[in-house]
C-alpha cells in the first residue's frame, strides 16, 4: 500500500509513525523541528489520514506498507519512531528487518497485549455513531460528539479526522468501521525469536501507564539495548503536552 507522508528536511531519514486514530498531521510541529537536522517523514498509517483505506488491518500488514516505504524511498538507516500503535509498527518491523533499522524510539508503548480501554470504544462508538446524511457543518459534528466525549483534547484529537468529501458533504478520513471490526489487532503483544540488537529508546509519559516498570525487563529481552526516559507531567499524548521535552529526548538519543 502506498501511504501519504509529509516531508521536511535533509540528512539521516527519520520516519514517524502516529498512534491510533492519529494522523501524521499531529506531528508536523515535531517533524518541523527535527528536520533541522535531519530528513523527517510523517506517515498517515493505512485507514488513517489520507493513506488508502482497506478491511485488512492488523500489524502484519502494517509492518508490509512500512517495508514498502522504505524500499520505494530507498532510505538507508532510518531512525523510526513510533507512537503508541505506531510504536507496535515500529518494533514488530525492527524485530523482522534489523538491517533496515539504525535506531528505534518508542513513544509511550510497552510490547505487551493490552486491553481495550473504554477511552477507545467510546470513540469508536461516537464516531460511528455520526451520521453524515445529516450532517451539514463542522459545528454539528463538534456539538454531537462534545455530548459523548467530555474530554476536550480527546474531541479536538478526533475532530482532526473530520474533512470535506465535497462541497456539501462531510466524512471521518480515518476508516472508522475497519478499525472496530479489528480493534483486537492493535492492542496484541509484540513477540519475536530474534531480539533487535540495536540501541532503542523507550519513552514514557509520566501520567500513563502504558509502560509499566515490570514491563522493562520482557522489553530488554526483545531489546537488550534498551533505554528508558520518563517524561514527567505528561499523559499518553506525550507529542501534545511535552513537544519540547519529547524532542530534546529523541535528538540527544538519536
Amino acid at each position: 500500500m502506498k501511504l501519504f507522508y509529509r516531508k521536511y528536511g535533509e540528512g539521516q531519514p527519520v520516519i514517524v509513525l502516529h498512534g491510533l486514530f492519529g494522523i501524521s498531521d499531529n506531528w508536523v510541529t515535531i517533524g518541523k523541528r527535527l528536520a533541522e537536522n535531519f530528513e523527517v517523514f510523517l506517515l498517515d498509517q493505512r485507514n488513517h489520514g489520507q493513506s488508502p483505506h482497506s478491511n485488512t488491518f492488523n500489524y502484519y500488514a502494517m509492518v508490509d506498507d512500512l517495508f514498502e516505504f522504505v524500499s520505494d524511498h530507498q532510505l538507508v538507516n532510518p531512525v523510526i519512531i513510533g507512537h503508541s500503535m505506531g510504536g507496535k509498527v515500529a518494533m514488530k518491523f525492527a524485530l523482522e528487518y534489523p538491517a533496515k533499522v539504525d535506531k528505534l524510539i518508542i513513544v509511550d508503548m510497552s510490547i505487551r497485549e493490552y486491553p481495550a480501554r473504554p477511552t477507545h470504544i467510546g470513540i469508536i462508538n461516537t464516531m460511528l455513531s455520526v451520521d453524515f446524511n445529516k450532517i451539514t457543518s463542522r459545528k454539528e459534528v463538534d456539538e454531537l460528539i462534545s455530548k459523548k466525549i467530555k474530554n476536550v483534547r480527546i474531541k479536538q484529537f478526533v475532530l482532526k479526522n473530520l474533512y470535506h468529501i465535497n462541497s456539501t458533504r462531510f466524512g471521518w478520513r480515518i476508516n472508522i468501521q475497519a478499525v472496530s471490526d479489528n480493534l483486537e489487532n492493535v492492542f496484541e503483544a509484540v513477540d519475536s525469536p530474534y531480539p533487535f540488537e540495536k540501541p532503542a529508546l523507550f519513552v514514557k509519559a509520566g501520567l500513563s501507564d502504558y509502560i509499566p516498570d515490570e514491563d522493562k525487563e520482557p522489553i530488554r529481552k526483545l531489546f537488550p539495548k534498551a533505554e528508558f526516559v520518563t517524561i514527567e507531567g505528561a499523559s499518553h499524548w506525550v507529542h501534545a503536552e511535552k513537544p519540547d521535552e519529547l524532542i530534546r529526548v529523541v535528538s540527544e538519543f538519536i
